[in-house]
């Protein structure tokens, strides 16, 4: 039996923020998309309840999914099904949590992205703390915007302590953070330096494409989302043969969802079972700091 993780991105494509920096925010969601993306996710539901092989499923949708239903009944389903170990997703925290109640949280975790400009503190602390109280493990994030940094400061100490903060590093401008920057950065996530690179990547051991792949709201597969070539879909049979071993052929990652599986980088070790939902355990780095 094997493990497969897979990031999956349908046709959903807007969201209810409109955060500068982001991609995801630059549409609007219309009833047709959403018609569609909806029935591309009962597919592939249905195809999960079908594999023999364990499964860790994290939705990486193009704006916000968790405000739509299909997705909280979609997560609540497949956290049930025996052959899911795990399944995650992106949000902004923006919708109700009621749902959450009738997950299996032993399965699932959220990936829950802060935007300052689109929210108040308080209200998103608000929802993380109703996590935590549903017993529901989940990383909290956002982009190291300096004009952000007090806000940041106060998100750390609001946040239960045990709670891994990450910060996506500003990229877009060179040489953006001071020396000073970073080491506030770092105070706040001490894997910052980890993000606040761009890789090297073509010709370089990269599990995607394995163990590791993307689904469209086709079926159509890609390495990850970095990569556009499409080497197989998962609705055709055989499609496993497509799944093996790759060098990268692309010649820089920025993003954690790619690079987190560079071999060399040996980030397996660091995040253990938690790549996916992109949590730290802060207690190892408290007990490794001098």
């Amino acid at each position: 039996m094997k493990n497969w993780k897979i990031l999956y991105r349908g046709s959903l494509s807007g969201c209810n923020y409109s955060c500068f920096y982001c991609p995801f925010a630059k549409k609007e969601i219309s009833p047709v998309n959403l018609h569609n993306d909806k029935s591309e996710l009962d597919r592939f539901i249905k195809w999960a309840q079908e594999q023999e092989n364990q499964l860790e499923i994290m939705f990486t949708p193009f704006g916000e999914a968790l405000i739509h239903n299909y997705y909280q009944e979609g997560i609540i389903k497949l956290s049930h099904l025996p052959n899911v170990k795990k399944v995650v997703i992106q949000t902004n925290l923006s919708g109700k949590l009621s749902w959450i109640e009738s997950v299996n949280n032993k399965t699932v975790a959220l990936w829950c992205s802060f935007h300052p400009s689109q929210v108040s503190l308080s209200e998103f602390t608000g929802k993380c703390n109703s996590l935590d109280s549903s017993n529901i493990r989940h990383s909290v994030g956002c982009v190291g915007m300096k004009e952000d940094f007090t806000v940041i400061s106060r998100l750390r100490s609001e946040l239960n302590p045990s709670t891994y903060i990450w910060i996506n590093a500003y990229k877009h401008e060179k040489d953006y953070y001071s020396s000073a920057d970073v080491q506030f950065l770092n105070s706040i996530d001490p894997l910052f330096n980890t993000n606040n690179k761009v890789y090297q990547t073509k010709g370089k051991i990269c599990g995607t494409g394995d163990k590791v792949f993307s689904v469209k709201g086709n079926g159509d597969i890609t390495r990850c989302h970095f990569h556009s070539t499409c080497i197989g879909n998962i609705y055709n049979a055989g499609f496993e043969s497509v799944l093996y071993s790759r060098l990268c052929e692309n010649e820089t990652c920025h993003c954690y969802i790619g690079y987190v599986h560079l071999e060399e980088l040996e980030l397996a070790k660091v995040y253990g079972d938690s790549i996916l939902e992109r949590i730290y355990d802060l207690s190892h780095h408290k007990a490794n700091t001098p």
